[in-house]
């Protein structure tokens, strides 16, 4: 565990000292909430949502799409130490290498939990949010979302960065699996009035949930039209220990070849 931490705390500050990385994954969210979701409320004046604040409603989706930001930049390190030699330094230790796996997956862990809570800190000033189970209450529910889903997507990216030869074609592959999963997981507009096939698409996708319990959590000023956080929080919680779990059961390549 202290090798696993040591490489975390290494990719940790690395990120730190990569300021353009991390201004980056939190700014582009933001400019979404407060130019679309000012755009939207005030051009278009959607009256479908609650109080018609299309801002406010577009917070939840703004913390998930930090966390596919964050777990989708944080692959960068991997490719980094692979390419310079430093992966097969580290895989030539007596530590086990799903050792190294832990460590630079808790990394990414730690970077997509305290970006996207940042970011859901930051948009208050910008809607005047409900927390119909009080603040308190409802940032532990937003922490708990947060950390399962970053645990899911962190997983997720450990297991494509592990056998992907390429950093471009991993971030193909990222952008064209999460993208469409963060369009059509009410992020950006409720899923009620969607065609029943999206629907079911919606339904499927597991950052529909995500979006959900940050809803009910900040959003909502009731439990009418929502899945429920008890659901929710199954799904989240199941799939983040399986995709994180399979993520470190991969072995990595060292090599572009792989050999």
């Amino acid at each position: 565990m202290n090798a696993a931490m040591t490489l975390a705390r290494r990719d940790l500050m690395a990120v730190v000292r990569s300021r353009s990385q991390l201004y980056s994954s939190m700014l582009t969210p933001l400019l979404f909430l407060v130019f679309l979701g000012n755009g939207v409320s005030h051009g278009l004046q959607p009256a479908n949502l609650e109080a018609g604040n299309f801002t406010a409603y577009l917070v939840a989706g703004t913390v998930v799409m930090t966390s596919v930001f964050s777990s989708t930049f944080s692959s960068a390190s991997y490719y980094r130490d692979r390419d310079s030699g430093l992966l097969r330094l580290l895989l030539s230790t007596p530590h086990a290498p799903r050792t190294l796996l832990l460590g630079k997956s808790l990394a990414a862990l730690v970077i997509g939990i305290v970006q996207a809570l940042v970011v859901l800190l930051a948009a208050a000033p910008f809607v005047d949010s409900e927390w119909q189970y009080g603040f308190a209450a409802g940032m532990g529910i937003a922490l708990a979302a947060v950390v399962l889903v970053n645990l899911m997507l962190t997983g997720l990216a450990q297991a494509l960065a592990s056998r992907i030869q390429s950093m471009q074609g991993f971030h193909l592959l990222m952008n064209l699996a999460l993208f469409p999963l963060l369009f059509f997981s009410g992020a950006f507009f409720p899923i009620d009035g969607l065609p029943t096939w999206l629907r079911v698409l919606a339904f499927i996708n597991p950052l529909t949930y995500a979006v959900d319990a940050l809803e009910l959590a900040a959003y909502a000023a009731g439990d009418d039209g929502f899945i429920g956080l008890g659901i929710d929080f199954v799904v989240l919680g199941a799939l983040a220990v399986a995709v994180y779990a399979a993520g470190l059961a991969r072995m990595p390549k060292v090599t572009w070849s792989g050999e």
